[in-house]
């Protein structure tokens, strides 16, 4: 069991698939969406949740403010419990797709999403994730302050980050590395006011 962190169901547990999925530890969990709260991004946002095994991510937008949020994931058996997670959080706005990462993106278009989040298996090859981030970065995909969150482990490369959309912060949590993207802006004077330098 894994448990909402904040928000209006804050507190209350949810259930995770009985294998085949690794799920963000509150700790991490809570460092993530403490940020994304200082940023701003989640009351009212439209959000997508890949990988999304328990739906545990999407789960907390949703609890924070979030208003459309939807969970992919390619794992019938992890889609199965996040529709039980759902209906028992009853929690609105919030839908479950079963499908691949790279398939569902692909055929996003101009979604306008405020929120992405990334938590793929860490033995993901980097051209797989590449893959799924290409789609992300057309236009009209991502609402103008749109954040792409990604999970990866600190063993991996940094994502490979597709033309429109930069990397803005990491942080590392024990072997766990949560990268912060953002929709590239034109050039222009002053440093990106999201930014920070890399560490803990």
């Amino acid at each position: 069991m894994s448990r909402i962190v904040a928000g209006s169901v804050g507190g209350r547990s949810i259930a995770v698939p009985a294998k085949g999925t690794r799920p963000t530890s509150d700790r991490v969990r809570e460092a993530i969406f403490s940020r994304l709260e200082h940023l701003g991004v989640l009351d009212g946002a439209c959000v997508l949740d890949l990988y999304a095994g328990s739906g545990a991510l999407g789960l907390e937008a949703a609890s924070r403010g979030a208003t459309a949020v939807t969970l992919v994931d390619s794992a019938r058996a992890a889609t199965d419990v996040a529709r039980r997670n759902v209906t028992a959080l009853g929690l609105a706005g919030v839908r479950v797709v079963t499908a691949t990462a790279e398939r569902h993106a692909a055929g996003l278009g101009p979604a306008g999403l405020d929120l992405v989040f990334l938590d793929p298996p860490y033995d993901l090859g980097e051209e797989a994730l590449a893959a799924v981030l290409e789609p992300l970065a057309a236009p009209g995909v991502l609402a103008d302050g749109a954040v792409v969150v990604v999970e990866r482990s600190t063993r991996t490369p940094e994502p490979s980050w597709p033309a429109g959309l930069e990397r803005f912060a990491r942080k590392d949590y024990g072997e766990t590395v949560v990268y912060y993207a953002e929709p590239s802006a034109p050039p222009g004077p002053g440093p990106d006011p999201r930014s920070d330098s890399v560490g803990a």
